[in-house]
């Protein structure tokens, strides 16, 4: 429920704090008074766009604020996913607008964009105006109006997830479709590469034997003649070899232990390096007849080293193992190309599965919607025709789609005639504007209890009739403002003393300049304002008179 109203520095409001009341308020004032100014400056706290003319002349910001009784109205959610304080009593919505152009705005004084601030405003405020009235024409304003007559928030929420995951499968089956289609172009190379790297036969660490493999037998003579050497250095004739040398020391100490015992340790050493140096002597003697000098073994060598840097250079790596890594996967790619076909098969299979369960849902929604038509149909009849139109036929009609979509599966028009014996005919082709009014204030109406806005704002829906018609929509507004908070904006003395409140928008001058006024209306100051709306300016007693009764009848 909208609790309060506050502007300032707006176009010709200088400050206006006004609160409102449960159940039906009506606004009234001359023309060009200021309730269109008004109802701008509210659809701009509800998140409207806005410019720099909206401020009033030679001032640099304008403030507007609304405050919400919002705890009827389950939106602790959106405040949660908003990090939004929640406060259900008084719900502030601000906006802040600069001669500059900039503007701000907040919920509860935290800064917020425009889109959830647009967002909350649309379940806080249905503002109907005669443009609106464009909407009844509209088929998803007219699907929206069936579904919430039959009640389908939670059949079209599980439909919404069911039509969400269809849609991501088909887009899955597309890209999987696109991939195969694109590996299948690169198959006959894939196939070529991995040929030629299995052909090669690699092996892990294999380069690196081989790299040593050849600097040996590159080398096989001059490694052969160095281990020689190392032979002849430690063995060598009698006298001079190492070993020799070294057993010889050893006698000696063992002959002097026995009258210098320090000389046993002396003996020990050299008879372990006799034994190290024997067999390491022996060791080079065998290591130099194992090497020899193989021409074949070492073009067989160089021909696949050649053969392994080829491959490294045409596929940009600098070792085996990167090769057996890209052998690995074109093995991948290539097993993952002939899957395709049966991965395809398969999402084809979930998205028939899924297809189906669509269907089944729709079917449900349709057929809640098609019993809901005939409740409108009714309904709509029995609550216009008091209103003037009395051989109204009204019907909803429906199609169904080739292919489901986000809202199910049906088309929807909505069918009319005023006339006897004339055709049903789209509503936006053969209503006019007076009938159109009607007809969407009926809608509103009938789909209060299921719509649950918190308030409802009707922008002088009642241009074109008077008289008893006019009287019959205020039953109806008043009727709603029993359901929900109701405004509405009306040149009409029946609709005004309709209203539980009563306010009056006037101009007043101010120096130099006029500024627009809004004022709760006393009792007395009701029945004047509702005499002149009857009479004109002139006052006279039969107009009073005529108001009294009209408000004490109300």
């Amino acid at each position: 429920m909208l609790k309060s109203l506050f502007i300032q520095n707006f176009v010709l409001i200088d400050n206006l704090d006004i609160s409102f009341d449960k159940g039906l308020s009506v606004i009234t004032g001359e023309t060009g008074a200021g309730k269109s100014i008004i109802l701008g400056a509210l659809s701009l706290v509800l998140g409207s766009r806005a410019d720099g003319k909206s401020i009033k002349k030679d001032s640099d910001k304008c403030v507007i604020e609304v405050t919400f009784d919002i705890s009827l109205y389950n939106l602790e959610k959106f405040f949660f996913k908003n990090d939004l304080e929640y406060d259900a009593k008084n719900c502030i919505l601000r906006r802040e607008l600069y001669a500059s152009g900039k503007s701000r705005a907040f919920i509860n004084d935290s800064p917020v964009s425009l889109n959830i601030l647009k967002e909350l405003g649309s379940r806080l405020i249905d503002i109907h105006s005669q443009h609106q009235n464009l909407l009844l024409g509209d088929n998803r304003f007219q699907l929206k109006v069936t579904d919430a007559m039959a009640e389908n928030d939670i059949l079209l929420i599980l439909y919404k997830k069911e039509y969400s995951r269809y849609m991501g499968l088909r887009r899955e089956l597309k890209d999987l479709i696109d991939k195969a289609s694109r590996a299948r172009q690169e198959e006959d190379y894939i196939r070529f590469q991995l040929e030629q790297l299995m052909e090669a036969n690699l092996r892990e660490g294999e380069q690196e034997e081989l790299e040593q493999e050849q600097e040996t037998l590159s080398h096989a003579e001059e490694i052969k003649g160095s281990l020689y050497k190392i032979t002849q250095t430690l063995q060598g004739d009698e006298e001079i070899g190492v070993v020799q040398m070294i057993k010889s020391a050893l006698s000696i100490a063992d002959s002097l232990e026995r009258y210098y015992p320090k000389a046993k340790e002396i003996a020990e050493r050299l008879r372990s390096a006799y034994i190290d140096l024997n067999d390491l002597a022996g060791d080079a003697d065998s290591q130099k007849e194992d090497v020899e000098f193989n021409p074949q073994r070492l073009d067989w060598v160089n021909e696949r080293l050649n053969e392994l840097y080829s491959l490294e250079q045409k596929h940009r790596v600098s070792k085996v193992e990167e090769l057996i890594e890209l052998r690995n996967n074109l093995q991948i790619r290539l097993s993952a190309i002939d899957s395709y076909d049966e991965q395809i098969g398969q999402m084809k299979l979930r998205i028939k599965e899924s297809r189906k369960e669509l269907l089944q849902q729709a079917s449900v929604i349709s057929a809640q919607r098609r019993q809901a038509g005939k409740i409108i149909s009714e309904q709509l009849v029995s609550m216009i025709a008091p209103l003037g139109m009395p051989n109204t036929r009204f019907e909803v009609q429906f199609m169904s789609k080739q292919e489901p979509d986000a809202d199910g599966m049906d088309e929807i028009s909505f069918m009319f005639s005023a006339n006897k014996n004339a055709d049903l005919q789209p509503v936006a082709q053969t209503a006019s504007g007076g009938e159109i009014s009607r007809l969407m204030l009926c809608i509103k109406a009938m789909i209060a209890g299921t719509t649950a806005l918190p308030t409802i704002i009707f922008d002088e829906v009642d241009t074109g009739v008077s008289g008893d018609i006019a009287d019959k929509m205020g039953d109806i507004m008043q009727e709603l403002g029993t359901k929900m908070q109701v405004i509405t904006i009306t040149h009409l003395p029946q609709i005004a003393a309709k209203g539980k409140e009563h306010y009056f928008v006037y101009k007043e001058d101010v120096d130099d300049r006029t500024a627009t006024r809004i004022k709760r209306l006393s009792k007395e100051e009701r029945i004047k304002e509702v005499a002149r709306m009857l009479s004109g300016s002139a006052l006279t007693n039969a107009a009073i008179a005529n108001a009294k009764v009209l408000l004490r009848k109300n």
